[in-house]
């Protein structure tokens, strides 16, 4: 079974390369595309006026440990 992530956050620039925070944050695991693409559009709505700001849908392995946040 395939888990999705959101990933993103506030970024130094439009680039979107470096994180403020040095990470990027990960919400999820969701079990389903659907699921995780209601968070992302929560996450962007709220975001939307901000440039720096930006979050996507990652398709994770769930045989492999779940990515960091902290």
């Amino acid at each position: 079974m395939q888990q999705y992530w959101v990933v993103g956050g506030e970024y130094r620039d439009t680039k979107f390369q470096k994180p403020m925070c040095g990470a990027e944050e990960w919400i999820g695991p969701f079990q389903s595309y659907q699921d995780a693409k209601q968070e992302w559009s929560r996450r962007a709505w709220q975001t939307v006026d901000d440039a720096h700001t930006r979050y996507r849908i990652e398709q994770g392995d769930p045989d492999l440990p779940p990515p960091c946040t902290d």
